[in-house]
């Protein structure tokens, strides 16, 4: 009898069809491993939502056969959702140092406990069951950023992580393109690249770059005091402007929690130095002469509660926007972001600072390969199949047809969704069931796919809510007080808040009070609804509220 050959299977929980929440799983019969676990944050349809982290419910299901998570570096979007993967599925974790460190903070944050963090360098190998592990060094816009070469049953598979070609890092480390070469010569069954830069041509610069443009704004702002804007993971950054500040003798002050917590940690653990005595506390820069001193502030996204956003709406006492500042954001708008950066942007200019930001100045450069630096890996590994990840559909799709340029078959590629699963043999590669898999959104401490929740905000916000009591008898059925009406955000004449008076009595009064309540709210909500419809071409929300006494 012939033998049957298993599969291995690819899950992608998210980071696909996307951008942020990466998330994969390889299975191969009693064995998962999980490539990374990120979140993303809410976008505009999403009121009131804090994070949007992956829906897990699969590795939860199957927690006994999960033999631990590596990570790829200490972004956001690869460790945000850390925390809530391991309340549900206790496992090891595997990554660098900084990136341990930055998820050890998360870890404290959220309570839990119990974990195994596990250090590794590049280079370093891992036996997670059936899987072998190697971490391979990157450039990315992060300490400790790698790639994987995963070996299994049925041959390896390398996982790109997100990496560019940077051929003079801040750190010396440059990619490791030799460790590639060895890997494609030996012959690589997937490539799984990110696809976050595909639209662009040619190479990404060099984050020294960032560092020669600073440098030239600090010479021409000597009198001025400094505020840069930037991402509080992007460490060789913040390392760059703290020397700058060295250079041209001045202080250096941090402004929003998460600026703080990751120069603590970077420095504590060696991938940050700062000489005793450069850093000042906040609360002392008001003592401090405008020429000597530079605030490295959170908040290069506009996000509503940064330290940025809220230094442009007077909301921070330590600190006031004034003529005499020149601020810079040294970052890109994330897609979907560039309506909040500009309207910071917009209140920092009323208050007479000059702003310099991205458009108009090389003060930022993408952590993420553009299209050369793509084809360098691909050439170099020669992979029998690819799948693109890290992007939006458009994204996956003109990877492909830069991989099919490089000599790839169509028929080897595939571009899959959140929720797909891929089979892969030796010889083959191909779909194979869906699972549920999706967003689940964190609301306080509440986590949940609450997508009613969410569309009742969204609801709300767009026609308000009519809240509609009636107190009637409980063995006449008889009104006991009028009906009455709380309206939030719906606007109605007096004649048409009688109308929906008479509505309310007429539809009680044919109602058998001893029936269904909910049944009546129903009539309720649907007469008021049709009504005020036809008034005012508004749908609001609306809640009877039926009190029997």
């Amino acid at each position: 009898m012939k033998k049957k050959i298993k599969n291995l299977k690819i899950r992608f929980l998210g980071g696909v069809g996307e951008i942020g929440k990466n998330m994969t799983a390889l299975e191969y019969g009693d064995d998962i491993i999980i490539v990374d676990a990120g979140l993303t944050f809410p976008s505009m349809d999403m009121p009131g939502i804090d994070l949007v982290i992956p829906d897990t419910t699969f590795l939860a299901q199957n927690r006994e056969k999960v033999r631990g998570i590596v990570l790829t570096h200490g972004h956001e979007d690869h460790i945000g959702a850390l925390p809530y993967l391991l309340k549900e599925v206790n496992m090891p974790v595997y990554g660098t140092k900084l990136t341990l460190a930055l998820a050890e903070n998360k870890l404290r944050e959220q309570g839990v406990k119990g974990v195994k963090l596990n250090c590794v360098k590049p280079s370093n190998k891992v036996k997670l069951g059936c899987f072998t592990v190697e971490f391979i060094n990157v450039n990315h816009s992060i300490a400790g950023s790698c790639a994987l070469a995963i070996t299994t049953p049925v041959g390896v598979i390398v996982h790109s992580g997100d990496f560019k070609v940077d051929l003079t890092p801040i750190n010396g480390n440059i990619v490791d393109i030799t460790r590639f070469s060895e890997i494609g010569k030996k012959g690589v069954l997937l490539f799984m690249c990110e696809s976050t830069n595909v639209e662009r041509e040619g190479y990404s610069m060099s984050e020294r770059v960032v560092g020669e443009t600073l440098d030239k704004i600090f010479v021409s702002n000597q009198k001025r005091r400094l505020i840069i804007a930037t991402f509080a993971s992007n460490v060789y950054r913040i390392q760059q402007i703290i020397n700058l500040a060295i250079k041209h003798k001045r202080k250096v002050a941090f402004l929003g929690r998460s600026m703080i917590n990751v120069a603590e940690t970077a420095k504590k653990i060696g991938e940050m130095t700062i000489p005793d005595g450069v850093v000042v506390d906040i609360d002392r820069v008001k003592n401090i002469q405008d020429k000597d001193l530079v605030i490295l502030s959170t908040g290069s996204q506009g996000e509503p509660m940064s330290a940025l956003t809220r230094l442009a709406s007077d909301d921070v006492n330590q600190v006031r926007v004034n003529s005499n500042d020149t601020i810079v954001i040294s970052a890109s708008p994330i897609p979907g972001n560039e309506k909040s950066v500009y309207n910071v942007i917009n209140n920092l200019y009323r208050k007479g600072a000059e702003v310099i930001y991205d458009d108009l100045n090389s003060i930022h450069v993408s952590g993420h390969a553009c299209q050369e630096e793509l084809k360098i890996l691909h050439s170099l590994l020669k992979p029998k199949f690819f799948i693109p990840i890290h992007g939006e559909y458009r994204h996956l799709k003109k990877h492909c047809i830069l991989a099919k340029e490089l000599g790839m078959r169509e028929s080897n590629m595939l571009i899959c969704d959140i929720g797909d699963t891929v089979e892969l043999t030796n010889k083959s590669m191909k779909r194979g069931e869906s699972f549920q898999a999706g967003s689940k959104l964190v609301d306080g401490l509440t986590i949940d796919d609450a997508s009613s929740l969410v569309r009742d905000r969204l609801h709300l916000a767009e026609d308000g809510i009519l809240v509609a009591f009636s107190s009637i008898s409980a063995e006449s059925g008889e009104f006991i007080q009028e009906p009455s009406f709380i309206l939030k955000g719906v606007v109605l004449s007096e004649e048409q808040l009688n109308d929906c008076k008479n509505i309310v009595y007429r539809t009680v009064s044919d109602f058998d009070v001893k029936d269904d309540t909910p049944e009546l709210r129903h009539r309720l909500r649907k007469a008021l609804k049709n009504y005020i419809y036809k008034k005012t071409k508004n749908t609001p929300m609306i809640v009877p509220v039926i009190t029997k006494l």
